[in-house]
């Protein structure tokens, strides 16, 4: 039995909608919906709010094919030698990551809540909410929920950027 490489497997065997399969699948194990905060003095917030959608992985086949199929991202190489596929663009993520995952679907219940949880942030992002403190304390709220469990590290929280306020001021 002759096994097949990542490239001759996506590139010449699979359709274009087994290949949106393919990477769906894919991202699904090695995929995952972030937002970051950044200090900003010139901001009216103070904050910026920064999405990406990365993926890593060994060995960058894969990574260039995802590069190629969504039409936008950087594929960048850490010092240990691991390859990692980046959208941070707010409007490549809005007109071509999303829509793509909305088209061929994110399958455990875990990565189909950490997409609508990112779907949701990038709304109020496009809607530009993320410029005032209601909007931005929304969109925190939200990020509490994002990737959930263990290894999960945030250089800011919530509690860094509005100090605890009483049950009834939090925004549900």
């Amino acid at each position: 039995m002759k096994i097949r490489s990542e490239q001759t497997i996506s590139r010449k065997d699979l359709e274009r909608e087994n290949l949106g399969y393919f990477l769906a699948g894919f991202v699904e194990g090695e995929g995952s919906f972030n937002v970051s905060l950044r200090k900003k003095s010139d901001y009216k917030v103070k904050w910026q709010v920064v999405l990406s959608f990365n993926v890593s992985q060994k060995d960058p086949a894969v990574l260039l094919i995802l590069k190629r199929e969504l039409g936008c991202g950087i594929i960048k190489t850490r010092k240990d030698g691991l390859h990692s596929f980046d959208v941070t663009n707010s409007q490549d993520l809005t007109l071509k990551v999303i829509p793509y995952f909305n088209k061929y679907p994110l399958l455990s219940e875990s990565k189909i809540e950490n997409f609508k949880i990112f779907y949701k942030i990038s709304n109020l992002v496009a809607r530009e909410e993320h410029k005032n403190n209601r909007g931005l304390e929304k969109i925190l709220l939200l990020r509490e929920k994002l990737n959930k469990g263990k290894g999960r590290k945030r250089k800011y929280g919530i509690k860094d950027i509005f100090p605890i306020k009483k049950s009834s001021e939090t925004i549900r």
